[in-house]
């Protein structure tokens, strides 16, 4: 019986490694980025919405809010849909070659919508 826990045990832990660091903050770089450009894919649901941005011809990916933080920062899931301009304020990924960041503000036509309020 003790094997058999410890199997399961082993199993859910490694089960929750990708997401564990892949969510949160740990994997970008701490500093600023801006990015700017056109949504050519958008992805809104749980555990978080996921962009896709034409920036100077580079294809980037961009996580932004879980729904209820994006509506409470006043986005509905037509304002980032496909041809949507945007400009990201948030980290990068702390490695260069990765095109990746997590937006803590999303600015569409002037108008910023703070995902992370305690984060800028």
């Amino acid at each position: 019986m003790l094997t058999r826990r410890l199997i399961i045990t082993a199993l859910a832990a490694a089960l929750a490694l990708p997401a564990a660091a892949h969510h949160g903050w740990r994997w970008t770089d701490g500093g600023q980025f801006e990015l700017t450009g056109i949504v050519t894919e958008a992805n809104l649901g749980n555990p978080h919405g996921v962009l896709t941005v034409d920036a100077d011809g580079e294809s980037w990916t961009a996580e932004v809010g879980q729904p209820w933080r994006n509506q409470n920062a006043g986005l509905t899931d037509e304002m980032l849909a496909p041809g949507a301009e945007v400009t990201l304020l948030g980290e990068r990924h702390a490695d260069p070659e990765q095109l990746l960041m997590k937006a803590e503000v999303v600015v569409i036509g002037g108008t910023e919508y703070v995902l992370y309020p305690d984060r800028v």
